[in-house]
């Protein structure tokens, strides 16, 4: 089987009960469960690109990463 060019190979795994109602979704789409799993996970990453809470939680975060990028920088 050849491995797709610009893709990733992600291990997700997920409760018995939503596992199989993503099935269902593929199954009665007829799409497979990983083309129904990179929509849905699209999906999210756009809506939380547009979404206040999430870009300050980003912004608090990239904060504290260059507070503890100064300070291992000064230790040298």
């Amino acid at each position: 089987m050849a491995k797709d060019v610009g893709t990733k190979n992600i291990l997700l795994r997920l409760d018995p009960e939503l596992a199989e109602r993503l099935q269902t979704v593929a199954e009665v789409e007829g799409r497979s469960v990983s083309d129904v799993a990179r929509e849905a996970i699209a999906s999210l990453v756009d809506q939380r690109r547009g979404d206040q809470r999430f870009s300050r939680l980003l912004e608090e975060n990239l904060a504290r990463h260059e507070r503890s990028l100064r300070r291992l920088r000064e230790d040298d």
